[in-house]
This record gives structure tokens, C-alpha cells and sequence, in this order.
């Protein structure tokens, strides 16, 4: 079975001399599928491209909290339209809070998170939710604004057990990184807790390389090495891990089926 990498930017230019390559060494490692997602209009747009390019790419649109500061009026009317008008875009995001970079524009982002999830409500699309630093509030904003259930994932999740039992309750599925194989992540802990059927993988390329090679850039072939690791911390089968994502990732994401004869 194939693997999906459910969070990756291949659209920004740390790829741009490479990115065949890139995409082909996926395929290489059986990673199939590739989401890769927008953090403001402009790429999101670009994001949508690369999914006319290549077979087996899908995209997603949206406002990094880092990012919220800076979108100006109608950004997110926008990203609506695009999302509602393309059967590529699969889910609204990145979308979150992050008090880790950004720590002055703080009602920004709470603002374009709720605008986001209304987009995404109306759209019926999942959303993929980034939180650095900012567990605590995350939460006490889905307390404040009454949002009890909601469907998309908690992406790179970097909290504990807590946390993510929070998240679970509401219906969010969990995603890890390659950040569980750094030592003492808290993430680690939490592999083994979250249920088969909400959990998936993803690399966040080009961030977030594996331990080893953390100073070099990420690609979505190595979102093999996170299920690699999931697998071992849940002490199952490479090939039952693989598959629990995949089939969770497609249910999630609505993936199309792929086409096989394209080549990019």
C-alpha cells in the first residue's frame, strides 16, 4: 500500500531547482500522495499549481497564524473561492496559533483562525491546525467560541497525553512528524495513545528533517522514516502502520484514486 505525506510546502522555492526529483524520490519510497499546503493567498495559489502539474498532489489553502497580520481585507473571501471552486484543494490550512515566532500580534491570529474554520465549516472541508507554544490557548479558544466538534488534524503535534485526548474528544485526528524521533520530544509519548483510526503521518517539508539529519532539508520521502518510527513505538508491522495511516489520510482528506500513467 502506498503512503500518503499528509503535510509538506514543496510549492515554496527550497524546491524550486529540484522539485521533480523530489517528487520522484517520493514515489521512490512509495509516497504516492503529497498534500502541500498554502500559509497565505498568495501560496495557496501556487500550492493549487503544482497540483496541475503532478498526478498524485493535492493542496490545501490558508493563513499561518504567523502570517494573520499580514492578510489584507478580502484575503479570506479569496481563499474561500479558491477552495470552493477546486477539487484539488482537500482541506483548509495552515491554519492555527503559533506564540513561538510570532509574539505580538496576537489578535490577529485568533481572528483569521475563526474566519478560517467558518470557511472551512461552510465548505464542509477538514482543517489542518499548526499550534506552537500556544496548547493552553488553543484550547481555551475552541472552549470560548463553543467549538465542540470539528473534523481535520492536529499537524506536528507537539503536546502530551493531555492534549491530545483534548483533541480527540472534539473528533481531530493527530499527525506526527519526524519530530518523534528526536529525543525527549513529548510527542513521543503520545504515539502509542492516539486511536488506529485517527492517527496519520507527515513530513512538513522542508522543516523538520529527521534526527541525523537535522540540518538539512526535509523531503516527503522521508515521511517512510515517521512511519517507520510509529510503528516501532506502537510495536506493530512497517506494513500495518503504513496502512493505518494511508486508509485514515483518505478517509480524512478525501483523496481521489490516483492516476498511474501520468508522469510529471
Amino acid at each position: 500500500m502506498s503512503i500518503i505525506d499528509t503535510h509538506t510546502h514543496i510549492h515554496i522555492d527550497a524546491f524550486d531547482n529540484d522539485r521533480d526529483a523530489v517528487v520522484e524520490h517520493a514515489r521512490a519510497q512509495g509516497v504516492e500522495r503529497i498534500l502541500t499546503l498554502g500559509t497565505d493567498l498568495a501560496s495557496s495559489k501556487k500550492a493549487l499549481s503544482l497540483t496541475e502539474a503532478y498526478d498524485g498532489v493535492y493542496s490545501a489553502a490558508g493563513i499561518h497564524p504567523c502570517d494573520a497580520h499580514e492578510a489584507k481585507p478580502g484575503d479570506v473571501d479569496a481563499i474561500r473561492d479558491l477552495a470552493a471552486e477546486n477539487v484539488r484543494i482537500l482541506a483548509i490550512g495552515e491554519i492555527g496559533l503559533d506564540f513561538y515566532w510570532e509574539t505580538r500580534h496576537f489578535e490577529a491570529q485568533y481572528q483569521v483562525l475563526r474566519e478560517m474554520l467558518a470557511v472551512a465549516k461552510a465548505l464542509d472541508l477538514p482543517v489542518v491546525i499548526h499550534t506552537r507554544n500556544a496548547q493552553r490557548e488553543l484550547q481555551w479558544f475552541f472552549q470560548e467560541e463553543n467549538i465542540t466538534d470539528l473534523k481535520g488534524v492536529m499537524h506536528c503535534f507537539e503536546g502530551d497525553r493531555d492534549d491530545a485526548r483534548f483533541y480527540l474528544d472534539m473528533g481531530l485526528h493527530i499527525s506526527f512528524t519526524a519530530n518523534i524521533t528526536y529525543k525527549n520530544s513529548p510527542a513521543v509519548r503520545a504515539v502509542s495513545y492516539v486511536p488506529v483510526d485517527r492517527i496519520i503521518a507527515e513530513t512538513d517539508s522542508p522543516y523538520i528533517a529527521p534526527a541525523g539529519e537535522r540540518n538539512k532539508r526535509n523531503e516527503p520521502a522521508n515521511v517512510r522514516l515517521v512511519v517507520e518510527k510509529m510503528a516501532e513505538l506502537r510495536q506493530v508491522s512497517v506494513d500495518e502502520m503504513i496502512a493505518l495511516t494511508t486508509v485514515n489520510a483518505e478517509r480524512l482528506f478525501r483523496f481521489p484514486p490516483i492516476s498511474p500513467n501520468k508522469i510529471p
